[in-house]
């Protein structure tokens, strides 16, 4: 670094422009407590590391960051660097002298680092630096799986042969990867099923799980049924996990004894886990395992590294792990893209000799390999193709693809034609139209202001019709309350059921378009008279941190009313949607860990999708617009979506922008 200025003091240079947080130097420091002889490289090493755990990564790169410092700690490139101070521009050219080989051995001769088991606070593995802990986080997911991935069967019985042909009498799609996904399941005691929306992702495991527990019947000792676990990182995501296997279990051709088998209840995964207060440990781990046979986690994009390896410790070493998710959503907030590093290459089917032979053999299926080999990982995982949700002409399925495959031009197309896609196109035609040829800041709120007023009412079948606001939930809440008391936890469960018709989604947290002045914006204008108050008959509520004693996850939504005594309480789903007592009925007093709902991030709104979704971006671009970020947005929408842009050029710059692209999780 520049002559005579310690790294703390550029530290604190790199932290007033924002490239360093206060949470890197303190790492330092405690680097330095640990070593007061520590060189710069180990130092800076250290708060690099650390600073790539804020923005989601588990390690440093030190290949990457020998080559593209900037591009690797997403800071400010060359060209920005130089309208900086002189100092600056050298803190930057000392970071870029360092080569490949001066990292490694200045870490390697450093002992605050190891280069595997040990105390040291950092771990270089190969051209990787880690925190430890996320270093022992990363072994155990390694070595968990792998022990999972060899061929558990060499051939699958004729009683099964004739039950997969049953579960699976034809599709028109060739080749069908439902059926491929069952038959590779079948052979190992690890798979993975990714997808989009409304591939069968629910669909698929539901006849798998038949597939399963028939199996466990024809095999030696069959009369022991299968201990299944079924579990989603969020509430939100259980509950709706929960609703559709209850869906697909109705049209499931198998005996009744089978489908007593199947899960229809799933539990957040803090709960599988037992959850210990004021802890980062579970009930269950190594020591105390799961009692379980098969356990199924959907929305597994959402989980994280730390987690995952939580999960992965706590099975049993016999126990199957099934994992279901779309690998091109937002990965988790926390750091680790599991998902999304376990299924590097699912899009080439990249399948060996072995797998496309057994997947021949049970399936009947020919696949064509886009690619070369894949790993191990590879060869049990799947990824469902065909939306049965989004056809032809649905806009947000087109959409979605032309966002997933980087296609600014292309999405652009579909969004300006909505004769063609009508899901596309909000209530406030002409509005949209004008804002769409001229993004501007005002008109955009303008437009907000009239979505979120919208009542469409319902059809002949008593559903919510397409394009619904706020105004609908708001029509139930104050023309549909019950005279009969014993009718208030039905009338409270429409509520929330409307309330889901519609939702306000943003990138940011801060900001004009960030959630924060979005949700009092909108709170004011459903609310003129109420807004000020904190509680008030009609606001929707998010659970920010997880109440065990209470029974509610980050992330759950709740929304205030008044009960049949008139006092002010807030109606939260029931843990489990099966029950008979739908609705838990709290005091907002016991609730201090709760914001308003109106208008919620993209990643909070991962597990969950709503009839009319509007996306709303700022005014400039922000790094955590991304790719990922937009598709998981478009996707959450599952009737209408529209795109609410109050400056040209940011939807395109964030289609262009992906995450980067993670080495695989399993190394």
């Amino acid at each position: 670094m520049k002559q005579g200025l310690s790294v703390l003091a550029t530290i604190d240079h790199w932290i007033a422009r924002g490239w360093l947080s206060h949470l890197n130097r303190a790492f330092v420091r405690f680097l330095l407590d640990q070593d007061q002889q520590a060189k710069d490289a180990e130092l800076w090493a250290g708060a690099l590391v650390s600073h790539q755990l804020d923005r989601g990564e588990v390690y440093l790169d030190l290949e990457q960051l020998s080559q593209q410092p900037g591009l690797t700690l997403a800071i400010p490139s060359d060209d920005a660097w130089a309208s900086e101070s002189e100092a600056a521009h050298a803190e930057l050219s000392a970071l870029k002298a360092y080569s490949l080989g001066q990292w490694k051995t200045a870490l390697q001769e450093s002992p605050l680092v190891a280069e595997g088991q040990g105390n040291t606070p950092l771990v270089l593995d190969g051209k990787r630096l880690y925190l430890r802990r996320y270093w022992q986080y990363q072994q155990i997911l390694d070595r968990c799986i792998e022990q999972r991935l060899p061929p558990a069967r060499d051939t699958l019985p004729e009683s099964l042969q004739a039950q997969l042909n049953t579960l699976f009498p034809g599709s028109p799609e060739k080749p069908d990867w439902q059926k491929i996904a069952c038959v590779l399941a079948l052979r190992s005691r690890f798979t993975i099923i990714t997808g989009g929306p409304g591939t069968g992702k629910t669909t698929t495991l539901t006849k798998l799980l038949a597939l399963l527990i028939q199996l466990s019947e024809d095999e030696p000792g069959g009369a022991h049924k299968p201990n299944i676990l079924l579990a989603a990182p969020t509430g939100k995501a259980s509950a709706r996990v929960s609703e559709s296997i209850g869906k697909a279990l109705e049209n499931l051709a198998v005996p009744d004894r089978i489908k007593e088998v199947i899960p229809k209840q799933a539990s957040t995964l803090h709960r599988l886990l037992g959850s210990r207060p004021g802890s980062r440990r579970f009930v269950h781990d190594r020591h105390n395992p799961l009692v379980a046979d098969i356990v199924i986690v959907d929305e597994a994009s959402m989980i994280d590294l730390e987690m995952m390896a939580s999960l992965l410790d706590a099975l049993p070493d016999g126990a199957q792990l099934i994992l279901l998710g779309d690998k091109d959503q937002l990965a988790s907030v926390e750091a680790g893209s599991v998902m999304g590093d376990l299924c590097q290459g699912a899009d080439n089917a990249a399948y060996d000799e072995a797998a496309r032979s057994w997947i021949v053999r049970h399936a009947g299926e020919e696949i064509e390999t886009f690619g070369a080999e894949g790993t191990a990982i590879n060869q049990q995982t799947v990824m469902l193709r065909h939306s049965h949700r989004f056809g032809e002409h649905s806009g947000i399925g087109r959409l979605a693809r032309a966002v997933n495959a980087g296609n600014g031009a292309l999405a652009q197309s579909v969004l300006n034609d909505t004769a063609r896609y009508p899901d596309l196109l909000p209530e406030a035609h002409d509005d949209y139209l004008r804002l769409r040829a001229n993004p501007q800041p005002d008109a955009a709120d303008r437009l907000l202001k009239k979505l979120v007023a919208v009542n469409a009412g319902i059809n002949a079948e008593g559903k919510p019709k397409p394009r619904q606001g706020y105004g609908y939930y708001l029509n139930i809440i104050r023309l549909h309350r019950p005279t009969d008391p014993m009718q208030y936890d039905p009338w409270a469960e429409q509520v929330l059921h409307a309330f889901d018709a519609f939702q306000v989604l943003s990138a940011l947290r801060r900001g004009r378009w960030g959630v924060e002045e979005l949700n009092q914006r909108i709170a004011a204008w459903l609310f003129p008279k109420e807004s000020l108050s904190h509680w008030y008959e009609g606001r929707p509520v998010m659970v920010t941190r997880n109440d065990y004693n209470l029974g509610l996850m980050n992330g759950d939504i709740g929304i205030a009313l008044k009960d049949h005594g008139g006092k002010l309480r807030v109606a939260f789903p029931a843990i489990d949607p099966l029950a008979e007592i739908r609705i838990r009925w709290l005091s907002p007093m016991r609730l201090p860990n709760v914001e308003t709902a109106f208008a919620i991030t993209v990643h909070k709104s991962q597990g969950s999708e709503f009839n009319h979704v509007a996306l709303v971006l700022p005014e400039s671009k922000s790094p955590v617009l991304t790719r990922e970020l937009i598709y998981t947005g478009i996707t959450r929408a599952k009737e209408n979506f529209t795109l609410l842009e109050s400056q040209g050029d940011v939807f395109d710059q964030a289609v262009k922008t992906r995450v980067k692209n993670p080495g695989n999780a399993n190394n």
